[in-house]
């Protein structure tokens, strides 16, 4: 048998039998039964898998996936599709609010999966290792999701992976290095979990990434120079993370790139001038970095550059000329850097419908010193905002020409002169900003052409004159703020128009006559401050009807009369400020009142009812609105009448004696009332004096917090949980208080000045036996303790830094420009300057030194002021 194969014939012979066999009726339908018999095995192995993980989920997931019944995944299970061998190929249940976690499901019971998307849903777990059982698969993407744990390294076995996208869950650890092994990959998102840890520099090999996410982390290290090899890259995000270094050169030779974010990261160094390769650039973001320098010249050659935001580094210099070619630029993003130069004057934008239109969001922020052609080589600009900086001049009134401009913002700047009536032209304005700055001049009546103002901030400047009437055209406006300004005259009534305001600050101007009745049509009014004016008369009772307000400052007015009694009905106030008025009677009964600090009810004429200061309210109080009922009879009305003759021949009996008995104590040397003065939070200092000596039992060093060179400071809690910081005076000191009267008076001056960076003195207690200065508490204590501890001073980062010099600044300037006559501190030290939770600075002894020496030779006294300055001055 074994000859016969090897003859020529019965070779040829077999062949031709093998080939008829296999094209037979028979031997083909025995194959396709077999196929079909396959195809129902593989089915019913992945049927039974998904089943089993179904099963796993919660409750509400299984009623959602109620659809996957019987064994044949391919029929009308949601979410499933399959190949043409009937073999599931794709598994997506994008936001289908499933809930559960990975660790049942048989990654090996699915051989031909191609997509797996489990994105927007509730998972939570790890992955399991055995993910590497899906060798097909070519989409991974669980985004939006509670996973926790590390990415596996096996991960790195699943090399036809083309997306892979894990980003919104928990994830820790590093990023591993078997992700090198991905070169399939094209997008790579890891943004938003809590990956830690170096780029790994295997990210190199992914040459056919085009999309890198690796944002919102907490990844260290250098930004890896292999990322030069990603020549296909498009889109790097890397923003959000500790990353430090310089900016490798590598990146600048990504010439594909258009999306590159590197913001809120400690990167260092400059930006180099081949930037220019990158001329596909769309969008470049490197916000809140420490990178110094001038902008490179080269930035003029990414002439399709959309978005610029370069916000909070230390750039300086003036902007390149060559800037002038980015005329497609919506977004300009330059604040808190050190560029220099003045505002732009010479604007001369282009008509808008030259460009496409600019979304809503669509942010400019000038935060340099832009040159004077900026507006006319960047038409689309909407929104400009060149706030917090150092810029000088004064405003073009060719603002008013950007027709396509919807906010501008430029307060915290030095600008000066008159804010231009040409820009009541710039018709799609919704916002301005010109706040804390030295404008002069009135408000111009041109501004009521805006019709679409919602916001208007002109706070802190030296306006003058009146608000205009036409302020009543701004229907949609929500927030006007004018506080600190020169602004005199009446209160427009024609403000009780502008139906949508949430916020109305006129505090701190020269308004007189009363307060608008029309006010208390401002249904939707929230916050209401008119404090620090000239106004006068009675409250209006109309103002009860701002059933929203939360905020009500009328404070250090000359405001008289009675609080109306409806103002009972305002149950949203959670903060009011009727303090220094002249108003009397009992307040409402509500619980913004009742919880009323003493500074915020202190100095009226007779204020009564159950809040702290306050004497509760005598019954008789009621009885006078018995004068309203008519018809009584004339005995009624004569026997009140002698009753009352009668007690006021009692009381000023009552008074004749006490005053003889008070000459007579007053001629008695050394009596302790001599020495008892009690000038602090209201009505009754005497009654705060035992609360202070009772918290501090009696200043026990156990409450201790500090001592200077005036005295020592305690820590006390009085009644209603209120901390207060009470410096008591060294016996020396008080020995050399002899014009008490003087002294009292200069206390209150200084009680009287309110500014968010400034430690309250809220007042003085003269007893023979303890003397104090009471003030507000701040937590943190001195900037010299901060910083020369270790663990404070760690997290007292830079930019806390600038904001504790920017609340000085402020402080500063509120003494020296916005008192009058201005008060010079001469003392400032790291030991003045007081530090609450929040890291904002506070000042603290402005008015001590100047209290306690007010012989001194170092003091210039300005007549009839409580003024002064350093020696030579």
């Amino acid at each position: 048998m074994t000859s016969l194969l090897h003859k020529p014939f019965f070779s040829i012979f077999l062949h031709v039998l093998f080939f008829h066999i296999l094209n037979s009726p028979s031997f083909l339908a025995f194959a396709d039964q077999t196929s079909s018999v396959t195809s129902v095995f593989g089915n019913n192995t992945e049927a039974e898998a998904l089943s089993k993980w179904k099963a796993s989920l919660d409750n509400q997931s299984q009623s959602l996936l109620s659809s996957w019944v019987g064994t044949s995944p391919c029929q009308n299970w949601v979410g499933i599709t399959c190949d043409n061998s009937g073999s599931v190929s794709n598994l997506t249940l994008q936001g289908f609010g499933l809930r559960g976690t990975l660790h049942d499901f048989n990654f090996q019971s699915f051989p031909n999966l191609l997509i797996l998307n489990l994105a927007k849903n509730s998972f939570y777990g790890s992955i399991p290792p055995h993910i590497s059982n899906l060798s097909k698969i070519i989409i991974f993407d669980l985004c939006y999701n509670d996973f926790t744990g590390g990415i596996p390294p096996e991960i790195g076995l699943l090399k036809n992976l083309i997306l892979l996208r894990l980003c919104v869950n928990h994830f820790s650890g590093s990023i591993p290095h078997e992700i090198g092994k991905l070169t399939s990959l094209s997008i790579l998102v890891l943004s938003a979990n809590n990956l830690s840890g170096l780029i790994p520099q295997e990210v190199g090999l992914l040459v056919s990434l085009k999309d890198l996410e690796l944002s919102m982390n907490s990844l260290t290290g250098e930004i890896p120079y292999s990322i030069g090899n990603l020549s296909n890259l498009s889109n790097l995000f890397l923003s959000g993370n500790k990353l430090s270094g310089s900016i490798p050169q590598e990146i600048y030779l990504l010439e594909s790139l258009k999306l590159l974010d590197l913001s809120f990261n400690v990167l260092t160094g400059t930006i180099r001038d081949c930037l220019g390769n990158l001329t596909n650039l769309t969008y470049l973001a490197l916000a809140l970095n420490q990178l110094s320098g001038p902008i490179p010249p080269s930035i003029g050659q990414l002439k399709s550059l959309v978005r610029l935001v370069l916000t909070g580094n230390k750039f300086h210099g003036s902007l390149p000329l060559e800037m002038n070619n980015l005329t497609r630029l919506t977004l300009l993003a330059l604040s808190t850097n050190e560029f220099t130069g003045p505002l732009p004057q010479d604007i001369n934008p282009e008509d808008p419908s030259s460009s496409p239109p600019i979304p809503s969001q669509s942010r400019t922020s000038l935060a340099s010193e832009p040159p004077h052609h900026m507006n006319t080589f960047y038409p689309s600009l909407d929104y400009v905002d060149l706030s917090y900086n150092n810029f000088h001049g004064e405003l073009s009134s060719r603002w008013g020409e950007c027709r396509n401009m919807t906010s501008l913002k430029i307060s915290n700047n030095n600008v000066s002169g008159e804010i231009p009536p040409k820009l009541g032209k710039a018709t799609r304005l919704h916002l301005i900003d010109l706040s804390s700055n030295q404008l002069q001049g009135t408000i111009p009546n041109e501004l009521g052409r805006l019709k679409l103002l919602y916001k208007v901030t002109l706070n802190n400047n030296h306006l003058s004159g009146t608000i205009p009437e036409d302020i009543r055209m701004l229907s949609s406006l929500q927030v006007l703020d004018l506080a600190s300004n020169n602004l005199s005259g009446s209160i427009p009534k024609q403000l009780g128009e502008c139906s949508n305001l949430l916020l109305l600050n006129l505090s701190s101007n020269k308004f007189t006559e009363s307060i608008p009745s029309e006010i208390g049509s401002l249904q939707y009014l929230q916050d209401l401050d008119i404090s620090c004016n000239f106004l006068a008369q009675g409250i209006p009772w109309q103002l009860a009807q701002l059933r929203m307000l939360e905020t009500l400052d009328i404070s250090h007015n000359m405001l008289s009369g009675v609080i109306p009694s409806s103002f009972k009905d305002l149950l949203s106030l959670s903060s009011v400020d009727i303090s220094f008025n002249e108003l009397r009677g009992p307040i409402p009964d509500i619980k913004a009142f009742h919880n009323a600090s003493y500074e915020a009810l202190r100095d009226n004429m007779g204020l009564c009812g159950n809040a702290s200061g306050l004497k509760l309210c005598n019954l008789t109080e009621g009885s006078r609105t018995s004068k309203k009922k008519g018809n009584r009879v004339v005995i009624l009305i004569v026997l009140p009448i002698l009753g009352s003759l009668l007690l006021v021949f009692v009381v000023v009996g009552a008074f004749f004696i006490l005053c003889q008995r008070a000459r007579k104590s007053e001629a008695k040397p050394g009596n302790e009332q001599d020495r008892n003065m009690f000038t602090i939070l209201g009505h009754d200092g005497k009654k705060l004096y035992e609360n202070i000596i009772e918290a501090t039992e009696e200043f026990n060093s156990n409450y201790c917090i500090g001592e200077g060179g005036y005295g020592t400071v305690y820590k006390a809690v009085i009644p209603m949980e209120r901390v207060v910081a009470v410096k008591k005076l060294h016996q020396s000191q008080t020995d050399k208080l002899s014009d008490f009267k003087a002294f009292e008076k200069e206390v209150c001056v200084l009680a009287n000045i309110r500014h968010r960076n400034i430690v309250k003195l809220y007042g003085f207690c003269s007893h023979a036996k303890h003397s104090f200065l009471v003030y507000e508490f701040v937590e943190r204590g001195s900037l010299r303790k901060v910083i020369t501890g270790e663990e404070q001073a760690i997290e007292l980062d830079w930019m806390k830094r600038l904001n504790v010099v920017k609340g000085m600044v402020g402080a500063l300037s509120y003494l020296h420009h916005s008192c009058s006559p201005p008060i010079i501190h001469r003392d400032i030290t790291s030991n003045n300057v007081l530090l609450d939770l929040e890291y904002e600075a506070h000042v603290s002894d402005f008015g001590t030194a100047r209290l306690l020496m007010p012989d001194s030779s170092n003091w210039t006294v300005f007549a009839g002021t409580f003024g002064y300055s350093a020696p030579g001055a």
